[in-house]
Formats: structure tokens, C-alpha cells, sequence
């Protein structure tokens, strides 16, 4: 079996970087895809944080034997730094496959590669190197920006928080108060040095590490006039009560996070399902409005990267 023609990803790793490497010094983005399996014999994800390369493999069928896959994933090294003038050892590559449960969170690696990145004014810690997903959903960024915009004088709520990057977006634009949630003690660890990288820190900033589901049908007195909901797609975590399906399960957590936010405030969901489709005649006490389309950034061609809906809290 021969190796494909590696001149094929390198005209169009040419081409891609010069249209985004524009649109990016232009918005002021360093972080961005480059390249989404544009040529089926390189089926890569490839993301630019900064001076770094993380090159996500998907999943197929192919007729190369092991020393021929070698040699192909070499090539994509050596072809990714000569075009993208990235050092070797700065590029990170990663096998990606459909994830279910915590398998998505499992850590891939032990060498523990952090960096810290910029977006919006914000830093943001990153690991190249454990992880199948890297700390910072790049498809997010400006539903980030979107948070942020909305959160002077906010009490935000963010739930499967993740790395807490939309906490950062909130706290840094005047949040009055955040509450980060998520299950996993690393990831809410992350999600405070996330918040201590940009300055911000003490009561007015909480972490709770609970099972979100759970958390919804507690008691409360506490209430939020903005919220953040991107649930994975699917979970069952030993540590959860509850499987986690999003498609099953979203009108629950959305009315759930509409009996604890007051009137007019805003809840922003999201989710990644492919297949999603939102059950909207079953959500009550909202105006609910689909931002799907305005949420994908330009370095996204994959329209379907994301589903996204802000959901207005009604009075009465």
C-alpha cells in the first residue's frame, strides 16, 4: 500500500492558514482550527494554540500496517511543521473516537504539557498533552464572549463547568457572584486556577463539586440571573446517581435551571449531539431563541460542531 500524497495536506494547510491566520490577527484570536479532515486521507482535527499544534485523529477504516501508519503519521509531523513553522516537539497528536461516558474525561497521557493561552483578554491553562480535549472548546468562543457580555452585575451560574472558562468570561466582566459546578474534583480544580490565572478568587467565587443532575433537585434559596448548561452528550460516571443521556434528559436540566434563575435572566445551553434535537413545546417559562448559527466561529466549517439556544427566563 502506498502513502498518500503528502503534498495534498500541505497545499491545503497552506491555503487554510492563510485565510484563517488573517481572519485570526484581524480578530485578535491565537487559537483556532486550522484544518478538519478537509481530504479523507488525512481525517485530522487540527487546533493552533499559539506556537502549538493539537492534531486530534478521528477514528476510520484504513489499509496501512503499523510501520506504514508510522510512517504516514510522521509525514503529517513533518509536513505541519514546515507549513505552519511549528517546532516538532510542539505538535501534539491525539486518536479521537466517539467517547461515551467517562471515557471522554480518562487521561490519555502523563506528561502533563500545560501552557497558558489567550482569548478575549483572558488566559486560559491548557494540557496539550493528557487529555483527549485540551481545556479550552475553541467552537465556544464566542458563546464565551456572549456570557460575558451579559454578565455585569450577574449572579452566574455554571454548570458542567468543565474548565470554567465561561466562569472567567463572567467574572472578569463584573459577575457580582459565579457558582462553577462539575463532578470531576481535576477538572474544578482546573476551573479555579483558571480563575486565579486571571486575578480572581475569594467567597464571591464558589466550586462545588456535585453531580449536576443531583444538584437540580435539591432544596435551594440561592438564585442566578445568568446560566451556562452544556451537559456531555452522555455519562455514566460511577460517581453520578443517574445515567446521562442530553437528548433525553435536557428538558429536565433546563427546567431545572429555570426554577433557580429570576425572571428575565438568561441560561445559555449547548451540546455537541449531532443528532440533537431540541424538545421546545416541553420547556415552560421561557422565550427560547436558537443562537446556533451565530455561535460558530469562522474557523468552524462544520456547521453541526454545535447546537447552542438562550433560553430568557418569563415573569410570573
Amino acid at each position: 500500500m502506498a502513502l498518500p500524497d503528502f503534498q495534498m495536506l500541505s497545499n491545503r494547510v497552506r491555503k487554510m492558514t492563510r485565510h484563517l491566520g488573517k481572519w485570526a490577527r484581524r480578530s485578535g484570536v491565537s487559537c483556532y482550527r486550522v484544518y478538519d479532515a478537509d481530504i479523507p486521507e488525512f481525517p485530522l482535527a487540527i487546533d493552533r494554540y499559539e506556537n502549538y499544534l493539537h492534531v486530534a485523529e478521528y477514528k476510520r477504516n484504513h489499509p496501512l500496517t503499523p510501520e506504514e501508519y508510522q510512517l504516514w503519521k510522521a509525514g503529517c509531523r513533518e509536513v505541519l511543521s514546515e507549513v505552519l513553522e511549528i517546532p516538532p516537539d510542539h505538535i501534539f497528536f491525539k486518536f479521537r473516537e466517539p467517547q461515551k461516558g467517562k471515557s471522554q474525561y480518562e487521561k490519555q497521557g502523563q506528561q502533563k504539557h500545560e501552557l497558558i493561552v489567550h482569548e478575549g483578554g483572558h488566559r486560559f491553562l491548557v494540557n496539550l498533552s493528557d487529555y483527549l480535549d485540551t481545556g479550552l472548546f475553541l467552537d465556544h468562543r464566542i458563546t464565551r464572549r456572549m456570557v460575558g457580555e451579559r454578565a455585569a452585575g450577574k449572579r452566574m451560574l455554571n454548570l458542567f463547568a468543565y474548565t470554567g472558562s465561561f466562569t472567567v468570561y463572567a467574572a472578569a466582566n463584573g459577575a457580582a457572584s459565579t457558582t462553577t459546578i462539575d463532578l470531576s474534583t481535576t477538572y474544578l480544580d482546573w476551573a479555579r486556577r483558571n480563575l486565579e490565572l486571571n486575578g480572581y478568587k475569594g467567597p464571591s467565587h464558589k466550586f462545588i463539586r456535585e453531580d449536576v443532575k443531583a444538584w437540580l433537585n435539591q432544596p435551594f434559596s440561592e438564585r442566578y440571573d445568568l446560566a451556562v448548561l452544556d451537559p456531555p452528550t452522555f455519562s455514566n460516571s460511577k460517581r453520578m446517581t443517574d445515567i446521562l443521556d442530553v437528548q433525553r434528559d435536557h428538558v429536565d436540566l433546563i427546567q431545572g435551571v429555570l426554577r433557580r434563575m429570576e425572571p428575565g435572566g438568561s441560561l445559555f445551553f449547548s451540546t455537541n449531539l449531532r443528532s440533537f434535537k431540541l424538545d421546545a413545546d416541553q420547556i415552560r417559562g421561557a422565550q427560547i431563541r436558537d443562537i446556533s448559527q451565530q455561535t460558530i466561529p469562522e474557523d468552524f466549517r462544520n456547521q453541526r460542531i454545535h447546537y447552542c439556544f438562550e433560553l430568557i427566563k418569563e415573569h410570573g
